[in-house]
C-alpha cells in the first residue's frame, strides 16, 4: 500500500469565499489526490467557482444537489464516486489544515489501520475558542464510546480516513449532521483497527460563520442511541 490514492471529499454549501483556498492548499500536499467537491444546492456562487476549477483540473469531479439535502447526504454523495485506496472529508471552511493528511495516511499505508481519526483533543496545535463547545465534544465522545467500546478523545472530528473498500461497504444514511456518529459506529460494528492521531485545528467564532448549536449536541445524542442500539443486518462487517 505504499502508493496510494487519497479521495477527498469537499462538501460545500454557501462556501464560495474559502472552497478555491482549500482546494489550492490540498494540491500542495505530497500525495497522490483524488479531489471530489459536493456543491448542496448552494444559494451563492460555489457551484460556478467548482464547475471552474474542475474546467482547470483541479477537481476530477463535481457533484451538484438540485436541493439541499445536508452535509451527510453530501459526504454519502462524494464516497459513492470516491475511487481512490481512502477516503477522508475536508471541510470548505478552513478550519482543518491539509497538512496533516499525509501524517495521518501513514497507519493505513503501512498496514496497521482501516481506519484514522485525526483528534482535536490530543494536545495538537488548536486556536483557543469555546469552553463549552470542547466540553460538550468531550461528553457526545465519551457517550459514543461507552455504546462502541472504543477510547476515542474526538469522535466529532471532521477527519476521518478510511480505507475504500471498507467504507463504500458501511450501510451510511444520515443525511445531516449524524453522519459522523453513524460512521463511528458502523466502524465499531465493522471491526475496524481504529488509529487516533493529534491535528491542527483553527475554530471559527460564530461571528466567522460557526453553526453548531446546543441543539446539535442533542441530537448528536440521539444520534448515538439510534445507530448503537440497532445496527443493520447484513454481511458488511466482514472485511
Amino acid at each position: 500500500m505504499s502508493d496510494l490514492t487519497l479521495s477527498v471529499i469537499v462538501a460545500a454549501f454557501n462556501k464560495e469565499g474559502t472552497v478555491e483556498q482549500i482546494v489550492s492548499r490540498l494540491h500542495e500536499l505530497p500525495l497522490r489526490l483524488e479531489v471530489i467537491a459536493v456543491n448542496d444546492a448552494s444559494r451563492d456562487g460555489t457551484g460556478a467557482v467548482l464547475d471552474r476549477l474542475a474546467s482547470q483540473g483541479v477537481l476530477q469531479r463535481v457533484i451538484h444537489h438540485p436541493e439541499n439535502r445536508g452535509k451527510g447526504a453530501a459526504l454519502r454523495s462524494g464516497i459513492a464516486a470516491a475511487t481512490g485506496d481512502v477516503v477522508v472529508v475536508q471541510d470548505a471552511d478552513l478550519e482543518y489544515d491539509p497538512t496533516d493528511l499525509p501524517r495521518l495516511l501513514e497507519p493505513i499505508r503501512s498496514g496497521r489501520a482501516d481506519a484514522v481519526y485525526g483528534s482535536r483533543f490530543q494536545g495538537g496545535p488548536h486556536r483557543v475558542l469555546f469552553f463549552w463547545h470542547s466540553v460538550g465534544n468531550r461528553l457526545l465522545t465519551l457517550v459514543s464510546n461507552m455504546f462502541t467500546n472504543l477510547n476515542l478523545t474526538d469522535m466529532e472530528t471532521c477527519y476521518k480516513l478510511v480505507r475504500r473498500d471498507l467504507l463504500q461497504r458501511l450501510p451510511l444514511t444520515s443525511d445531516r449532521f449524524g453522519f459522523e456518529v453513524e460512521i463511528t459506529a458502523r466502524l465499531s460494528q465493522a471491526g475496524a483497527r481504529i488509529w487516533e492521531l493529534p491535528i491542527t485545528y483553527s475554530g471559527r467564532t460564530y461571528a466567522e460563520g460557526k453553526k453548531i448549536t446546543w441543539r446539535d449536541g442533542l441530537a448528536a445524542l440521539w444520534h448515538i442511541v439510534r445507530y448503537n442500539v440497532a445496527p443493520p443486518g447484513g454481511d458488511w462487517r466482514q472485511r
